[in-house]
């Protein structure tokens, strides 16, 4: 298999899709910029395909043996479905922040556990959401907020784009030189 160019498994592009479907509704829904979407807008989706669709897509994957993906797809998709369930209910600005920085946590885990670039950048952009989100709960802070929307948004592009080329047969890692190819002397 060409190391540039990755299939994936049938698992891992679901995963990726229903993570960067969700993310990206949540993200717009932060910040601000389609004029009356809100991220409560997301609910639903965050409910079905964050949640549901991702921890089954989790399962699966545990099931045939894929661990870092299986993993990222359940947390994750419990983490979107308690975020969809919870949606509306009244929590101090520190509990809800409390909850983003504790799944920021898990997705800096999930970052930092290697895989495929990616899968690195997706949970680090993600990473940098929760936080900033967080952050702006804590601090009451629309310009943080809507930071962490667009940090979230990139985070689901590149989970779409990771899902779309692994169906388009598209390159997935950045190329790589040779050690001391590239670095002629001169003399």
């Amino acid at each position: 298999m060409d190391n540039d160019v990755s299939a994936g498994s049938t698992t891992t592009i679901v995963g990726r899709l229903a993570l960067g479907i969700t993310l990206l509704a949540f993200g717009l829904g932060y910040t601000d910029v389609i004029d009356g979407v809100t991220a409560a807008d997301a609910v639903s989706l965050a409910h079905y395909v964050g949640g549901v669709a991702l921890f089954v897509a989790g399962l699966l994957a545990l099931r045939d043996r894929d661990t870092a993906n299986g993993t990222a797809y359940a947390v994750l998709g419990a983490l979107w479905f308690t975020w969809a369930v919870s949606a509306g209910a009244q929590v101090s600005d520190n509990a809800a922040g409390l909850f983003l920085l504790l799944f920021a946590l898990v997705a800096l885990s999930l970052a930092l556990a290697g895989g495929d670039q990616l899968g690195q950048g997706t949970y680090g952009l993600f990473f940098v959401s929760l936080l900033l989100l967080a952050i702006a709960a804590f601090a009451d802070s629309g310009s943080l907020t809507k930071a962490g929307g667009w940090f979230a948004v990139a985070a689901g592009a590149v989970a779409w784009y990771a899902a779309t080329a692994a169906l388009a047969h598209w390159p997935t890692a950045l190329p790589r030189r040779a050690a001391g190819r590239g670095v002629t002397a001169t003399g």
